[in-house]
């Protein structure tokens, strides 16, 4: 059973994408934190136990005579894993940790999964311990090009990617012939006037939009971003934009309320619509990554690098990625997902948002890490356009 399957039901919120509300600062001195002096003592050999926070429906199950990842894993490891699944939100799961996290006390997990941009929040604030290189070599050497080297953590000292994805554009085929083929087209093309809708994740939308203006998202300046802020401003205002949406956009481009919109590549691979269509727009698209973190005064530093370690392995990233339907950040994986679904490799459409080439990966940009006072002046610019 995939991950495909179980959302057929409706209403669970997966992987990264959520958690757009503004972060209460956190960046005193006194919540500061230097991670090589709150490394708790290590017992995983005398107490194998791995707790783990995660998104919901982000890893394979055990079903009908299949042996998932995470149970191999026990076996392998001769470990028990306490594995949450109460990573709902990015915002929301901060809230559950910070008091810990600012204080420098255990948060009662060894490993959890955030999105990139709270990752880069958590390892500038020192609440992330250092991943020992020499124990995580399947990391190093198996890594995809575009996701290998991000400006928060270059030598991914901190994280590594769970699953990634891409943020770009969709449209339903079946009241839109002609898809826009740009950003700045989606927002201003006459027949997609009050059918258009954008992501009320910032980074995303604004990183598309940067994009659309033919600036970098990953260093732009802020005469830049005003001109991005300007454009999606007078979208909304002339009512060319629709809605700003979360996770319910695809309800609506499949009823037809909205007819093109920005959308996250995991949503349209796991789709039971056939008429929903991913698009990369002319400019590019933006890549985001959840990402394993071991938190500081965490208990189990050397089985969460076993399991960083394992989740490397190609072989066991395929099974992941058949799972998940995201962007795998594994290479190898290839001749172990033609063994598992060899039907996903043989529609192009679909392989590329689960195992892109080089040539895809080329179109991708990431966003800039933002600084505090950044985030606070971004994020009001943004919420002021948006409404959320």
């Amino acid at each position: 059973m995939r991950r495909r399957t179980l959302l057929k039901g409706g209403g669970v919120a997966v992987a990264g994408i959520a958690g757009v509300a503004s972060l209460p600062l956190f960046s005193s001195p006194d919540r500061h934190q230097d991670p090589t002096k709150r490394r708790a003592k290590d017992i995983s050999a005398s107490d194998p136990v791995l707790t783990i926070s995660n998104w919901p429906l982000y890893i394979d199950e055990d079903d009908d005579g299949y042996v998932s990842t995470l149970t191999a894993f026990k076996k392998k490891f001769g470990a028990k894993v306490n594995y949450h699944t109460d990573v709902t939100d990015n915002v929301v799961f901060f809230q559950k940790v910070v008091n810990q996290l600012g204080s420098g006390a255990s948060t009662g997990r060894d490993m959890f999964m955030l999105t990139d941009w709270m990752a880069a929040r958590m390892i500038q604030m020192g609440w992330i311990q250092p991943i020992d290189p020499a124990k995580v070599p399947n990391l190093h050497q198996n890594i995809i090009s575009s996701l290998k080297a991000p400006d928060w953590d270059p030598e991914r000292k901190y994280s590594a990617p769970w699953q990634a994805g891409f943020t770009g554009m969709a449209y339903n085929k079946k009241y839109l012939d002609k898809p826009p083929a740009t950003i700045k087209e989606l927002l201003t093309r006459p027949d997609l006037k009050g059918k258009v809708a954008v992501m009320t994740e910032m980074r995303d939308t604004m990183g598309l939009v940067l994009l659309g203006l033919g600036y970098d998202p990953a260093n732009f300046t802020d005469a830049q971003w005003s001109e991005g802020i300007e454009l999606l401003e007078k979208a909304k205002a002339s009512g060319h934009i629709r809605a700003f949406s979360g996770q319910e956009y695809t309800d609506d481009l499949t009823a037809g309320n909205t007819v093109a919109c920005l959308a996250w590549s995991g949503d349209m691979a796991a789709s039971e619509d056939p008429h929903l269509k991913f698009v990369v727009p002319e400019e590019g698209m933006m890549i985001w990554s959840d990402n394993m973190l071991i938190p500081n005064q965490a208990q189990h530093q050397s089985l969460a690098e076993e399991w960083i370690n394992y989740y490397y392995e190609p072989e066991v990233a395929a099974k992941l990625a058949d799972y998940n339907w995201y962007v795998s950040p594994v290479n190898g994986i290839r001749p172990f997902l033609e063994d598992l679904d060899p039907d996903i490799l043989a529609d192009p459409d679909l392989s590329n948002l689960i195992l892109p080439d080089e040539t895809y990966l080329k179109q991708t940009h990431g966003f800039m890490a933002l600084k505090e006072f950044q985030i606070r002046n971004y994020e009001g610019d943004f919420s002021h356009v948006s409404g959320v």
